[in-house]
């Protein structure tokens, strides 16, 4: 079977993006965990599904590249917001998607794309976790470290770590042994940062079935929480990613906005 599709970053975070509201793909995860092999496929972090939605003006379906459905994707909805503007399927300076997170509203921002990310859980058992109560600064121990973690789901799980210097920090040792802990009954997401000022935060993530990536939106908004809930920061923080800069506010209204960049990169077709 013959399918096109659009190859599309936020900040290097990178996607395929399928338009399926006209049709279905039969044996959709398999044929991703093939597709996003670098390699041997087209590669990808995640891969994007947009389909038709009866409550929204469209609905976005997300897929780490280890085939597993996932709740939500900033960097992923700011690219599926281009791909509707640029290709003129809405006039909509806003949009409604619909995601397992619930309805996420991207809006143009000149350049950028500004996305209203919603409320911050930070419930234990809601993100989840296995603990009752807000999580912040709870000790886990994790091989031969102790961690201080915060835990803030952003419609997805996340867990925040500070640490003194993130660029030199081994990231692809403990994001990954973190990720599957049982604290976690769902894994998680896991990031390190970095404080640099009252207004700027550095970050490395380890993204749940997806690895270390060049950036991550609901992640970025997660560590953003987490510094201002710890007295860091004020409430609107810039977040260095090794792909590139997000502006997260946490506004009064208690939602979190995400604004930053969308880019795509080609289009072609593959055989599943």
């Amino acid at each position: 079977m013959k399918i096109q599709f659009t190859k599309m970053h936020g900040l290097g975070n990178d996607f395929i993006l399928l338009d399926c509201r006209a049709r279905k793909i039969p044996g959709l995860q398999k044929a991703l965990r093939r597709l996003s092999d670098r390699r041997f496929g087209i590669g990808f972090d995640q891969a994007l599904i947009l389909r038709s939605s009866d409550s929204a003006d469209f609905a976005m379906d997300i897929y780490n590249n280890d085939g597993a459905r996932v709740e939500m994707c900033g960097n992923g909805i700011r690219c599926l917001a281009k791909y509707i503007w640029s290709r003129g399927l809405s006039k909509k300076r806003r949009l409604d998607i619909e995601t397992l997170a619930g309805v996420i509203r991207p809006e143009k921002a000149g350049d950028l794309i500004r996305v209203n990310m919603g409320e911050p859980i930070l419930e234990g058992a809601l993100i989840p976790t296995v603990m009752e109560g807000r999580i912040i600064d709870k000790r886990l121990a994790i091989s031969d470290k102790v961690f201080h973690i915060t835990c803030v789901s952003m419609g997805n799980p996340h867990c925040v770590i500070f640490v003194d210097h993130v660029g030199a920090f081994p990231v692809e040792k403990y994001g990954p042994l973190i990720e599957i802990n049982k604290f976690f009954p769902r894994k998680t997401n896991v990031e390190f940062i970095e404080v640099l000022s009252r207004s700027r935060i550095k970050m490395r993530v380890w993204e749940r079935g997806a690895g270390q990536t060049l950036a991550c939106g609901t992640g970025a908004s997660a560590a953003a929480v987490a510094a201002i809930l710890k007295g860091y920061t004020g409430n609107t923080v810039l977040v260095e990613l090794p792909g590139g800069r997000l502006k997260i506010e946490w506004a009064k209204d208690n939602h979190v906005y995400m604004t930053g960049p969308a880019e795509e990169v080609f289009t072609g077709v593959a055989w599943i």
